[in-house]
């Protein structure tokens, strides 16, 4: 199997087994789906709300209303993830960094050549 054809003829074999086993397994596997939907209580407008939540860039659907927090500033609201944050440091470029994730290159660089980070703060 040393050349182009030898693979694509095994990656269609391959292929057409897959294929095989799908169909094979198709009504056993949705038989086992249904089984544990009906142990959890799962319906189709549960899988259709995940389905949407997970398009949106959310890993899994909104909480009901009876799962929600309780007690005094659980449920207080928290800033945007992704929010601009004022800078914290300034380079001689006029480039900004606001001192959170990686230490920018720009900066590492002038650590590196014996600068103290503190020294670009603004307004510290």
């Amino acid at each position: 199997m040393n050349n182009l054809v030898d693979i694509q003829s095994q990656i269609q074999k391959l292929q057409k087994q897959a294929a095989e086993i799908k169909a094979r397994e198709f009504d056993a596997t949705l038989r086992d789906i249904l089984v544990k939907m009906d142990a959890f209580g799962i319906t189709v407008k549960d899988l259709q709300a995940a389905s949407v939540s997970k398009r949106k860039g959310r890993g899994r659907p909104a909480r009901a209303v009876s799962d929600a927090p309780k007690g005094p500033g659980k449920g207080a609201k928290k800033k945007s993830a992704g929010a601009p944050v004022a800078p914290k440091f300034k380079g001689p470029n006029g480039e900004t960094w606001s001192g959170r994730g990686l230490t920018p290159r720009w900066l590492a660089t002038l650590i590196a050549q014996g600068q103290v980070k503190e020294s670009f703060a603004i307004g510290g």
